[in-house]
């Protein structure tokens, strides 16, 4: 029993006093108590008080009055008048139980535990089949965790009175506690067997099966107990954890929202919100819900760390790390903290960083499940790929479950016939799993039977993963088409040829853009195998330089729309902040890469901003482009991906856009680089790139696999290996399953 619930009892047992028998030796008093005594029972307290004071007056020793005046002035909020009171006649008559028993009541609905328990045992020694004396000491031992000693008293409390629902209730609590859940439930179901409308034992009763995974009964039992007392916001609270764990997940949210309508300042009911939002990937609403709880508890070390993974998962990596530092420093243990605290900075470029905070994590958990998956992807990334799969294997060793172990291990892998683990995944993939776990299944399953090339079934499974993974989405199709049109309206021959020139004069950069999966990471490891190139990764930084500009407003200033009233001060603004921000990843290196695929969009811009940067545009055979990205579950963005046709109309858009940017800068300004090309004479394309950034040529260009550095991308496993043709042509093992895709890639523009 809640110590809330324990302090209702005791008020109500105030209110239930027993009339006490008329002492005969002081007759007017008596008769004077008997009224007063008949007003305070009726309500009429301010009568009854009156009358108590004038016996008081003239009787001040008169026990019982000294006793009911306490009594009237605890249920009136006055606790110490009313412990004054029946202090004075408990000493003019020690062994007066009720008068004791009410004076317990009162010190423990002041949370004086330690004072009341003393005088309830008085009560028990001069009365030993008080019921109520029994049942409030063992509520009291429960709340101070003195569990076998309330367990006992509760059992003498039904020795004395078996058909008392509210005993069968406490006593099914203090053996949940105890770590005996069954015996909890055989309780709950006695009292409410006895008391079918008792809310209460309905909710304790969902906890105890709640922890024996029985959620289908536990749900039961919460509406149960919320359609008794609708203003039960712990049982909507805790229906909700129900339901995320049955991967309910819109219900789950309806249930917080009920609890935060009925008490606002829930903290926990905020952050599981934001759980749910995150894993339904709303991650706007998700950051809301973890900064309301941080607002309701600003130390709050899990709202911190889930307020970073909803940042991380938005691409906002330096505000991410911030959090998950305010939750170490809150909670430097904090496993799960330290193991997302590793992703931020994987994400930031920091390898060796990223690396020890997973191991600290692990040092700290050896069996750190998600800790071991994301040092795999450290490893993989690092090109330690023996490494990286003895982290995932042991993953799996600890958690055969582990949906995104297997998903990581299956890029990591070539499949075989007979690979245990892909039985595994297979039998897994029909349990009941939430639709984020699913989805990495699918893809991982799509994986290994291509692997097998068992082509049917791989794209099979790569359908389900991606329905999986569009129905959590929300992808404004609309909006996107628009954006891709309005960057053509605005990007003239006019426009550029007035505005050219003026940016910043870095030759530093050098963008590789284009559609993921272009063979736009093969290009930057050629790149950054030269001695002069630093290869920094998908950087956002060009997106952030445009997006933090405000106007004179203090307005942010949309793009493109900003771009024909830009002065010349304003494009070098944009191309230094970029710059130094680019400076970040390499302090010296005669030029950056930035290999961010979407940097498409902004390929005028970067005309315009920095005049002497490098673009090279990857392509590749669109269909198989599209396929190979439909193959891959992406971290975060490329919402387009996820529907063939969405898929198809997004292709378009873009290779209109590039046709555009073709168009309108001068001719050489973008090199296209065709991947099929490149496998066919590496030699001769690495020349043509090195000679378009301005660069001697340098063999170790070609052994671009045997490069250390860091990859982070989702074609991390491939560039560690020679040049290989086997992706060429990729279309025509699965042109019979794309028709929504062929369609749109051949509609007209």
């Amino acid at each position: 029993m809640s110590a809330r619930s324990h302090q209702s009892r005791l008020a109500r047992s105030i209110k239930a006093l027993t009339l006490m028998e008329i002492s005969a030796k002081n007759r007017s008093a008596d008769e004077q108590f008997a009224v007063a005594l008949s007003h305070h029972q009726a309500g009429r307290l301010a009568e009854a008080e009156r009358l108590y004071r004038q016996i008081c007056a003239q009787h001040p020793r008169h026990v019982e009055t000294l006793h009911y005046l306490g009594v009237l002035a605890g249920q009136t909020g006055r606790m110490d008048v009313a412990t004054d009171l029946i202090g004075r006649a408990l000493a003019l008559k020690p062994d007066y139980a009720e008068a004791r028993y009410n004076l317990a009541n009162l010190l423990a609905m002041g949370n004086r535990l330690d004072q009341a328990i003393p005088h309830y045992e008085q009560v028990i020694a001069l009365k030993p089949d008080f019921v109520e004396a029994h049942f409030s000491l063992g509520n009291l031992y429960a709340l101070s965790k003195r569990l076998d000693q309330a367990a006992a008293r509760f059992r003498h409390v039904l020795l004395l009175k078996p058909d008392f629902a509210e005993a069968h209730n406490c006593l099914g609590t203090v053996l949940a506690d105890q770590g005996n859940p069954l015996d909890a439930i055989a309780c709950f179901q006695r009292a409410l067997a006895l008391k079918p409308n008792f809310a209460e034992a309905h909710y304790n009763h969902a906890l105890a099966l709640e922890k024996e995974d029985r959620l289908d009964d536990a749900a039961r039992e919460y509406e149960r107990a919320v359609a008794l007392k609708p203003d039960f916001h712990d049982a909507y609270y805790n229906l909700g954890n129900v339901r995320k764990k049955q991967n309910r997940l819109d219900d789950a949210a309806k249930q917080y929202e009920r609890a935060l309508a009925l008490k606002p300042e829930l903290h926990a009911a905020c952050y599981n919100l934001g759980n749910v939002r995150k894993e339904q990937e709303r991650l706007d609403d998700a950051a809301i819900q973890y900064r309301r709880a941080l607002a309701l508890k600003p130390d709050y070390a899990e709202a911190y760390d889930g307020l970073g993974t909803a940042l991380l998962l938005q691409g906002r990596a330096d505000e991410a790390l911030a959090c998950f530092e305010g939750a170490l420093a809150l909670k430097p243990d904090f496993t799960v903290a330290l193991s997302n605290r590793g992703m931020a900075l994987r994400s930031l470029n920091r390898p060796a960083e990223a690396l020890a905070s997973y191991e600290r994590a692990l040092a700290l958990d050896p069996d750190f499940v998600d800790a071991l998956v994301n040092r795999g992807i450290m490893l993989r990334d690092l090109n330690r790929p023996l490494d990286a799969l003895a982290s995932y294997e042991k993953a799996l060793a600890i958690n055969p479950r582990s949906a995104v172990a297997y998903f990581n291990l299956a890029d990591s892998t070539e499949f075989v016939q007979g690979d245990r683990h892909l039985a595994a995944m297979q039998a897994l993939v029909h349990e009941n799993l939430s639709s984020a776990d699913s989805s990495m299944l699918y893809f991982a399953l799509g994986k290994a039977y291509a692997d097998l090339n068992d082509h049917a079934r791989a794209f099979e499974h790569w359908l389900q993963g991606n329905a999986l993974k569009r129905s959590r989405i929300v992808y404004d199709e609309a909006r996107t088409i628009a954006e891709f049109e309005r960057i053509k309206a605005v990007f003239t021959p006019a426009l550029i040829k007035e505005k050219e020139g003026h940016g910043d004069p870095s030759a530093v950069p050098i963008f590789v853009l284009g559609m993921p999966r272009s063979g736009s990471t093969l290009v930057e490891q050629i790149l950054a195998s030269h001695p002069l190139v630093h290869g920094a990764g998908e950087l956002r930084a060009f997106g952030e330089a445009l997006s933090a500009l405000n106007g004179p407003d203090g307005n942010l200033l949309p793009y493109p729309e900003f771009i024909p009233a830009a002065d010349d001060a304003l494009l070098r603004q944009i191309g230094a902040r970029y710059v130094s921000e680019l400076r970040k990843h390499s302090p010296t290196a005669a030029h950056v890469t930035d290999k961010m695929p979407t940097n498409f969009y902004f390929a005028g811009m970067i005309h315009l901003a920095l005049p002497n940067a490098r673009i090279i545009h990857t392509v590749r055979d669109p269909v198989d482009t599209c396929i190979s990205c439909f193959s891959k579950l992406f971290g975060h963005g490329h919402d387009y991906n996820y529907d063939l046709a969405e898929l198809g109309r997004y292709y378009r858009r873009y290779l209109a856009l590039m046709a555009h940017w073709q168009r309108v800068l001068p001719q050489g300004r973008i090199l296209d680089v065709r991947y099929e090309d490149v496998v066919a004479d590496l030699e001769g394309q690495a020349r043509r790139i090195l000679a378009h950034c301005g660069l001697p040529w340098d063999p170790q260009c070609l052994s671009f696999y045997q490069s250390p550095r860091p990859v982070m991308t989702a074609s991390a496993s491939q560039v560690r290996q020679p040049i290989y043709s086997s992706a060429i042509g990729r279309r025509h093992r699965y042109e019979r399953f794309i028709a929504p895709l062929l369609s749109e890639l051949n509609a007209p523009s």
